[in-house]
C-alpha cells in the first residue's frame, strides 16, 4: 500500500506541473461596417477569421461586404432592431408588432444589400429580441435565406434561441463586448476575458466595433494570441453546445439607456449579468487527459498487480 501511495503522489505531482492542453475557439465579429471604409479597411487587413457585420442601409454597405468577402472574411448582416429606450430608429428597424410579411421584406432587402452574407446579428434590439412573438417571425424569415443568427445579447432574456426551436435556424450567442468604452486598456481587458472564456468553455464569441482604439488593440494582440486559442469564424461554432437561459417573456423588461459607440450608430451594449462559467468541459478534458496518460496506465497496472498479490 505504501508503494501505491508513492506512485499516486508522483502522478499528482506530474499533473500539477503539466497543464492540460486543448484548444479554445475564439470568434471575433466587428459590427457597424459600412460607414468608415478607411478604418474598416484596417480590419480587413487582419486575419481572415475576423468576421464583419454590415449595416444594410450604410452608404458603403455593398462595397465593404464585397471587399470583406474577397479578403476571405465572413460577412453578416447587422440588422437594426428596436431597442427598449425611446429614440429615433434607423430605416427598416425591426419591431415586434410588424407583420411577418413586413419582417420578411426587410430581411430580404437587407440580404440583397449585403452580398455574401451567411448570418445575421442584431444592431441594438433589446425590445425586439426579448419578444418571443417578434423573434418567431424573424426566425421564419431567416430560414428562407439559410442564415444563422448571432445573438448580440443586448438583453439577458433574449428569446432568440427559444424562437428558433423547430426551425432550421441555428443560434449562437455573444459572450464579450470588446469596446464598451474606447479606452485601449479596457479593450485589452475585454480581449483577455474573451480568451479566458474560450479556454474555459471551449469557445467564445466577442463583438467589437471599428473604432480606431479597437483596431489598434486588435493589431497589437492578435499576433500574440496564446497558442492554445484558435481564431475561428462564427459559423465554425454553429454545432457547439448552446445553453438557453431565457424564460418566456410575459411582459416588457425595464428600459435601458443606450450609448453611442460609433458616430451616431447605436451600439449593442449588454444589459445582463456576466455569463455563467461552465466547468463541465474543463473537468471532462482533464479526466480524458488523465485517463489516457501513460503514467496513469502504469499506476493502474501496478495497482492491479498489487491487488492480485494481496488476494
Amino acid at each position: 500500500m505504501l508503494q501505491f501511495r508513492r506512485i499516486v503522489f508522483s502522478v499528482a505531482s506530474v499533473l500539477a506541473l503539466v497543464a492540460p492542453v486543448y484548444a479554445g475557439k475564439l470568434a471575433i465579429v466587428i459590427d457597424d461596417f459600412g460607414y468608415r471604409p478607411q478604418t474598416e479597411n484596417q480590419v480587413l487587413a487582419m486575419p481572415s477569421a475576423i468576421s464583419v457585420a454590415v449595416l444594410p442601409n450604410a452608404p458603403h454597405a455593398r462595397e465593404m461586404a464585397t471587399k470583406a468577402h474577397n479578403s476571405g472574411h465572413q460577412v453578416l448582416i447587422h440588422l437594426p432592431m428596436a431597442p427598449l429606450s425611446k429614440q429615433p430608429l434607423e430605416k427598416d428597424t425591426l419591431r415586434p408588432d410588424m407583420s411577418s410579411d413586413e419582417i420578411e421584406r426587410i430581411i430580404r432587402d437587407a440580404y440583397n444589400k449585403v452580398p455574401y452574407a451567411v448570418g445575421l446579428n442584431n444592431h441594438m434590439g433589446s425590445a425586439m429580441t426579448s419578444s418571443l412573438y417578434g423573434m418567431l417571425k424573424v426566425m421564419q424569415a431567416l430560414e428562407r435565406y439559410n442564415l444563422y443568427f448571432l445573438d448580440s445579447m443586448t438583453i439577458g432574456n433574449s428569446q432568440a434561441m427559444r424562437a428558433a426551436q423547430g426551425t432550421g435556424v441555428k443560434v449562437i450567442k455573444r459572450k464579450v463586448f470588446l469596446d464598451d468604452t474606447q479606452n485601449e486598456a479596457d479593450i485589452r481587458v475585454q480581449f483577455n476575458r474573451a480568451v479566458q472564456l474560450a479556454r474555459r468553455n471551449g469557445s467564445a464569441i466577442a463583438i467589437g466595433h471599428p473604432h480606431p482604439s479597437t483596431v489598434r488593440v486588435l493589431q497589437q494582440m492578435l499576433p500574440t494570441l496564446p497558442s492554445d486559442i484558435t481564431l475561428v469564424r462564427p459559423s465554425d461554432l454553429l454545432n457547439e453546445p448552446q445553453v438557453d437561459t431565457s424564460t418566456p417573456n410575459s411582459g416588457q423588461p425595464a428600459p435601458t439607456s443606450p450609448r453611442n459607440p460609433f458616430r451616431g450608430v447605436k451600439s449593442c451594449k449588454p444589459k445582463q449579468p456576466p455569463a455563467p462559467v461552465y466547468a463541465t468541459r474543463f473537468f471532462s478534458v482533464i479526466g480524458e487527459s488523465i485517463g489516457e496518460s501513460t503514467l496513469v496506465k502504469y499506476v493502474q497496472q501496478q495497482w492491479q498487480g498489487w491487488g492480485k498479490k494481496s488476494g
